[in-house]
């Protein structure tokens, strides 16, 4: 039988039940204990969630108070001093110091580094490594969790960052240090943790090395095998899962198949040309894991595209030897589309949320082993036509234009010298003019009045002059502290791209489409379904209507389009630079729409 399994599920909750447990902890309206509770029940409901989906290898330790890399450093004792840890276990205080820092009077204790977790808009803490960085034991969640799963019946695949990865994921404090050299004094502390999963009975533990994808030498190559090895001694009886994704191995395929573990997975949907160079070096005892689900993004799968990659690795290796499984942790998935209420049938048919994702992961597993579900293909295939063909999804007056693109468009008018003429006589501007950024704070009077406004509370002419009026506050402010280029302040926008993808075509949004940026932070992307086109001018009116409040220069707001792409579920039945074309058409409209308006700084 082919093997289901997931290397991860969100851990926020359907409902962002977490963020607003913690957050209330942080406030000190709740305690740790209550904190603590709504974990372990959230826990309970995603390994029953996956149980019940059919799946057969369920994680653990994929859960965190705020991130994972940040869970690994409490693990292996890697708190730096300013923290002033006592040693033992690293309690939730010191945790969350890490991750915000600590103030209180005549202290303050800045937070750890925070930066995006390789590609993804998932952020992780930076672990900080200096010559004196010693490694210890220092938590017993993973053993706790495991615990609490097979209590409920689940005998559960914990879940560990890699080794190399984590050194190589932080950064040194100590001029010529080179984390990788700390490995010796960090591969026991790992040792020490495969043996009492071991002891407690684990069959198999996830360990992730998705740093394996990424350009490396040879010394690298080698801290693997050396890691690996000893590993390997330590780990017994215990089957080890060894978790790549976001790319291809590439160069690093024949360290990553030679490595002595159970079992390696792959991504298949960032980079499915890999899998037959992996077929033909996969070692005769290694299980193959399949990541033929994507675990990025919210689009239904083609199960029938997906069940012919599955067997063809199980016509090579036997079933007995294959695993499927999504991409990559469904971290960066929202949890359930069973909460969109307000999305149209049609739409929501070509969409699969984390729970969707399950379901999806154990139908071709189980059609691989013999025990095609027709009803869940056929729904599949029904879904990928209706796409394919939708009107919604393709505007031929888009793509035409998009293929009309010439490198004209990419020139100026004129040269710099003529514009910076034009520029300094229009302006009159200093030598070293001032300007903001564009927003000013989105205080609780301007939050409440949105909430208002969509509740219906007030009606649109009432709303609209709210926003005026903070608009012309927010101008008057900026004149008399003597800012130069002037910003509107953007009331009227609740997110840099939520704002401008509601009044592009080609877009749609979700209620409880949630998941983890960082810590408690969590955003809902944007869906971009189709071919993107501007219907009609965004920001003019409210850049205009702050232009005729003052007679210094309105400076144009617009977010671009790489980031509008990047911070979005993007379509993926064309090329991202598609769609990134397309979005770019739109904003440059607006470009040229503000500039008619007497907006000629942007």
């Amino acid at each position: 039988m082919v093997t289901s399994t997931t290397l991860g599920f969100p851990r926020i909750g359907a409902f962002r039940e977490l963020k607003k447990a913690v957050e209330s902890y942080w406030k000190g309206e709740s305690t740790e204990k209550s904190l603590q509770e709504t974990a372990k029940e959230l826990r309970a409901r995603h390994w029953k969630l996956q149980q019940d989906s059919g799946v057969d290898l369920i994680p653990t330790n994929d859960f965190s108070f705020y991130d994972q890399t940040l869970d690994t450093i409490s693990l292996v004792g890697a708190v730096p001093a300013r923290y002033e840890w006592k040693g033992g276990q690293v309690d939730l205080a010191t945790y969350f110091a890490m991750a915000r820092g600590r103030q209180a009077q005549g202290v303050d204790v800045v937070a750890m580094e925070m930066t995006k977790w390789f590609d993804t808009n998932y952020h992780y803490i930076v672990p900080e490594f200096t010559k004196a960085t010693e490694f210890k034991l220092s938590s017993t969640r993973i053993f706790d969790e495991f615990a609490e799963a097979k209590a409920l019946g689940i005998n559960a695949k914990p879940v560990l960052l890699g080794p190399v990865s984590f050194l190589l994921l932080g950064k040194a404090h100590d001029k010529g240090l080179q984390p990788l050299s700390l490995l010796p004094k960090l591969l026991p502390v790992y040792g020490e943790i495969l043996k009492k999963l071991a002891a407690q009975g684990a069959r198999w533990v996830q360990i992730d090395e998705p740093c394996l994808v990424t350009d490396m030498d040879d010394a690298t190559r080698k801290a693997f095998v050396s890691a690996y090895e000893q590993l390997a001694k330590d780990a017994g009886g215990l089957k080890i899962l060894l978790a790549t994704y976001f790319e291809g191995l590439r160069d690093n395929l024949a360290t990553a198949a030679s490595l002595p573990v159970a079992a390696l997975h792959i991504d298949l949907v960032r980079a499915p040309g890999q899998l037959d160079e992996v077929l033909a070096k996969l070692s005769k005892d290694k299980i193959l894991s399949l990541g033929v689900i994507d675990g990025r993004n919210i689009w239904r799968a083609d199960l029938s595209a997906a069940l012919g990659v599955v067997q063809k690795a199980v016509e090579k290796l036997g079933a007995e030897r294959v695993m499927v499984a999504p991409s990559c942790s469904l971290l960066h998935t929202p949890v359930d589309l069973e909460n969109e209420k307000a999305l149209d049938a049609e739409l929501k048919s070509w969409l699969a949320f984390s729970r969707q994702k399950l379901q999806e992961t154990v139908a071709v597993a189980q059609a691989a082993s013999g025990k095609k579900d027709a009803t869940a293909f056929a729904a599949s295939d029904a879904a990928a036509a209706s796409r394919k063909a939708s009107e919604r999804v393709h505007n031929q007056a888009v793509k035409q234009r998009v293929s009309s693109i010439v490198p004209a468009m990419a020139e100026r008018e004129s040269a710099y010298p003529q514009r910076a003429l034009a520029q300094a006589t229009e302006h009159k501007l200093p030598p070293l003019p001032t300007t903001t950024i564009g927003s000013f704070p989105q205080t609780a009077d301007v939050r409440q009045a949105r909430a208002d406004f969509k509740k219906k509370i007030i009606n649109t002419a009432q709303y609209e002059q709210f926003l005026k009026t903070k608009t012309a506050e927010t101008v008057r402010i900026q004149e008399e502290i003597g800012i130069d280029v002037l910003v509107h302040g953007e009331f009227e926008r609740n997110d840099m791209v939520e704002y401008f993808g509601e009044q592009l075509s080609g877009f749609a949004f979700t209620e409880n489409g949630w998941v983890q940026s960082y810590g408690s932070r969590c955003v809902k992307p944007p869906m971009i379904f189709g071919d993107v086109a501007r219907p009609k001018p965004m920001t003019v009116a409210w850049s205009s209507y702050a232009q005729s409040l003052t007679k210094k220069p309105m400076k144009g707001m617009l977010t671009g389009p790489v980031t509008i792409l990047q911070w979005s579920f993007v379509r993926n039945d064309q090329p991202r630079s598609e769609t990134c074309r397309q979005i770019a058409l739109a904003i440059r409209d607006e470009v040229t729409d503000l500039e008619k308006a007497g907006i000629t700084i942007i």
